[in-house]
């Protein structure tokens, strides 16, 4: 009898310790980190609407550039919605609750998540940078000098690491939001190409010698930027993770890159390059490209239905909160945008994360 009241009481402590183990497996699993992707979006239809309105100021064709690529490109969509998803998992599994974060403004979407700085343990991330100056015989201008070359990568470093000397202007709604990314850019190259080319338009031409332009180099661990005349008002453009390596990196228009030189007000400050890298980095516009409903995936800027030219006064409202205008990822004239914020530096520096588009940019 002891026997068998021995055996059962065996019997019954092993099947505890089966089910405390298939419980734990269980918890386990639940931890699994889950991101909602109902909110995302590749195509905008509204890209170039506010153009046709009549407003004058900051033309980027990074938007035009990506639907008219998605139509090319047929895999790119699922593409960048795996690269969404890693980028949100990262950043979910980096806050102290394992929670991602809400969209723009608290809105559906969970891809930046915003608020409190969160270590994500990929420290400072340095990138080099290849510049590409293609510029035409009959205007020597475009053949941009060294200084101004240095000015813009100094520019990138202080807006990227907070260290720009107007960043004090942020109004103390955004201040505690306003975000060092802890990404540094060193010049490795520059390229110089001589060419007949009056302008070169948003088909990448430049990007490709048999063209009369210059062949990225090493794209997957250098960021590549043709300073070139685009022509039809645009600034610059570039091009998201996910696409053509040969293609990939930013375009900008002589007059509108760094500080000094063959430069043009109110587009003189460098924040053209801020901008278009924020792009390359995984940013989308502070609106969103679109109306109030619209993400940018990023939960501490505030939801817009609009861009912002020139120098808005603050507060300028839409969408029932006050515009971040002072976000780089807006439109505003050069010395009038100064920041980026935490969801958009955890956005951003999610790319480089392992598994990520660009973790060949780490050791």
């Amino acid at each position: 009898m002891r026997k068998t009241f021995f055996g059962i009481a065996v019997l019954s402590l092993a099947m505890v310790s089966c089910e405390k183990e298939s419980n734990e497996a269980a918890i386990i699993n639940a931890q699994e980190i889950q991101v909602d992707m109902s909110d995302f979006y590749v195509y905008t239809d509204e890209v170039d609407d506010f153009f046709a309105k009549g407003e004058k100021g900051k033309h980027c064709a990074s938007m035009s550039v990506l639907n008219a690529e998605l139509s090319k490109n047929p895999g790119l969509e699922r593409k960048m919605y795996d690269i969404e998803k890693q980028a949100r998992k990262f950043i979910a599994s980096k806050k102290p609750d394992g929670k991602p974060g809400n969209g723009n403004g608290g809105g559906n979407g969970d891809g930046g998540g915003g608020g409190d700085p969160v270590d994500d343990g990929l420290g400072a991330i340095s990138i080099p940078v290849v510049v590409h100056v293609i510029y035409n015989q009959a205007n020597p201008d475009e053949n941009i000098s060294s200084a101004q070359i240095n000015s813009q990568i100094s520019v990138l470093n202080a807006d990227f690491n907070a260290t720009n000397n107007d960043k004090n202007q942020v109004p103390s709604e955004f201040s505690g939001l306003a975000a060092n990314s802890d990404i540094n850019f060193n010049l490795a190259q520059v390229i110089r190409v001589s060419s007949t080319r009056t302008s070169w338009g948003t088909n990448n031409a430049m990007k490709y010698s048999s063209n009369g332009g210059s062949d990225a180099v090493s794209p997957q661990t250098h960021l590549n930027i043709w300073v070139c005349n685009i022509g039809g008002g645009i600034l610059g453009y570039a091009q998201f993770p996910g696409g053509n390596s040969s293609t990939d990196g930013v375009v900008i228009s002589p007059q509108y890159f760094g500080t000094t030189g063959y430069v043009s007000a109110p587009f003189d400050k460098g924040r053209t390059a801020t901008h278009e890298v924020g792009h390359w980095a995984n940013l989308r516009h502070i609106w969103g490209d679109g109306r109030c409903r619209q993400d940018d995936f990023v939960s501490d800027t505030p939801s817009s239905d609009r861009p912002n030219y020139g120098c808005p006064t603050y507060p300028t409202a839409h969408c029932r909160s006050n515009d971040m205008t002072m976000n780089y990822m807006d439109y505003t004239n050069d010395a009038c945008m100064y920041m980026f914020s935490e969801g958009q530096k955890a956005r951003m520096r999610a790319i480089f994360a392992p598994g990520g588009p660009r973790d060949a940019f780490l050791p």
